[in-house]
């Protein structure tokens, strides 16, 4: 099933302003894969003077050759020439293309593994002959690839882009629309097993439930996302055994550097650059208690940033032996009995990330984060959700609950009480709310009820 083009809306604009410029000049476009980077191009591209080209992993002679058919649309006779290097491709490109032409592209990493010399004669070609306008496109899913060939300091093509467009998952609340659930119950554990990926929300779209796209695509060895983790840091990294290590540590509960080091015999020291690197990727992502910096590195917590490799390395990972005996009814049991927990950490990053975009309690906030540590009463306490007011008056203080009967004078009483003991809270005004599934009628009272129909929302 294809989906209706979602969201994008900034990044397709800048786009079109760039095509509509008589100016030439570079964009970069880059980002993991299934982001909809291919679709965003195809979606914008100006019709009748656009070229767009994916790369593979052919000989340059062939790659040549299956450009030059595609440039022939645009230029009449252009693949009628064997062109013997990139060299003589470029010169005339850059020579014969109408005004205003665009050459897009894709998988560009795919087309410099044969083609070394490629930015460097892309980067003669923009810097001497910008008056021509003629606008180049260059998209790839190997960011760390892209950042060699272009965002590097050392590459040829460092500067010379006006726009880079890094593309990240789709927020929350498009999956009502690209996945049709109406139930924003259901929305949150959609998205809490896919995450904001387009490419897994076409592909769960063709399954009459959430728990048969789990077992089709996910558990079973035969499906399509069974090994995507792999497929994920093949992308990105020459070697990934300690990257999947380390993820697999992190989806499994190890949080802090200290305890994965212990768990793979190394030393801390040894995993400073690893780690970095899945930062950089968007895999993994550092949280310290709000107030706190990252140079706390005693308080600082690592945790799974992607929805769906959360979900597989909790799920699938543990149970890779048996998947591969086919126990899949057995291990979807499993993970139908654990979803409800695994949706809940979900729900909590969902709402955090919603604060800054909603207006709850008539007040507009900052960035939110959890909070831990010793309460004034020097016992360790944690907070879902704190986030100061724009204005700097006040304190929001959340606790966040993923379960549909909701004792609320028992949770009013306990956020009150922990909201009381917290260390920045002392002498500010602190506005207390509640986040569930689904809220209770909000009375007159000093605590906001919120829902995840509220979240959702905010989230587009």
């Amino acid at each position: 099933m294809r989906l209706p083009f979602l969201d994008r809306s900034d990044e397709a604009r800048r786009l079109k302003a760039f095509f509509r410029s008589g100016d030439g000049g570079l964009v970069v476009l880059y980002g993991r894969r299934r982001l909809g980077k291919s679709r965003l191009l195809l979606e914008t591209l100006p019709r009748g003077r656009a070229i767009y080209y994916v790369a593979d992993e052919r000989e340059a002679t062939l790659q040549r050759r299956a450009l030059a058919e595609e440039v022939s649309r645009l230029v009449p006779g252009f693949a009628d020439v064997t062109y013997p290097d990139w060299d003589a491709l470029l010169r005339r490109f850059w020579a014969d293309a109408p005004p205003r032409a665009v050459l897009a592209i894709d998988e560009f990493p795919s087309l410099v593994a044969s083609a070394p010399e490629l930015p460097s004669l892309l980067q003669k070609r923009v810097d001497a002959e910008a008056d021509r306008g003629v606008h180049l496109v260059l998209a790839g899913s190997s960011q760390r690839l892209m950042h060699g060939l272009v965002l590097d300091r050392s590459a040829p093509l460092f500067g010379r882009a006006r726009e880079i467009l890094r593309i990240a998952p789709l927020p929350a609340g498009w999956i009502h629309e690209g996945l049709a659930v109406r139930s924003p119950v259901a929305a949150t554990e959609t998205f809490a097993v896919w995450g904001g990926v387009p490419r897994y929300w076409e592909l769960a779209a063709g399954q009459p439930d959430l728990g048969k796209a789990i077992d089709d695509l996910v558990l079973s060895p035969l499906g399509v996302l069974h090994d995507e983790p792999r497929r994920l840091l093949l992308d990105d990294l020459s070697a990934t055994t300690q990257a999947t290590s380390i993820l697999a540590l992190i989806g499994g509960g190890c949080h802090r550097i200290s305890e994965i080091a212990a768990r793979l015999e190394k030393p801390a020291t040894s995993l400073a650059r690893p780690l970095a690197r899945l930062l950089d990727l968007g895999l993994v992502r550092r949280d310290v208690p709000f107030g706190s910096t990252v140079r706390d590195s005693k308080r600082t917590a690592y945790r799974l940033d992607d929805p769906f490799l959360r979900f597989w390395f909790r799920f699938v990972e543990p149970n890779r032996s048996r998947l591969e005996a086919r126990q899949v009814a057995r291990v979807s049991h499993e993970v139908a009995k654990g979803l409800p927990s695994h949706v809940a950490g979900v729900f909590e990053d969902l709402v955090r990330a919603s604060v800054p975009h909603a207006r709850y309690l008539e007040r507009t906030w900052g960035p939110a984060a959890s909070w831990w540590g010793p309460g004034s009463d020097r016992s360790p306490m944690e907070i879902d959700v704190v986030a100061e007011s724009e204005d700097g008056g006040a304190l929001l203080v959340g606790e966040v609950k993923w379960i549909r009967r909701v004792d609320w004078r028992r949770e009013e009483a306990e956020l009150r009480r922990k909201a009381a003991n917290l260390p920045l809270a002392q002498g500010r005004e602190v506005c207390l709310a509640l986040w569930t599934p689904t809220s209770a009628l909000r009375a007159a009272k000093a605590t906001g009820r919120f829902a995840a129909r509220d979240v959702l929302k905010s989230l587009r």
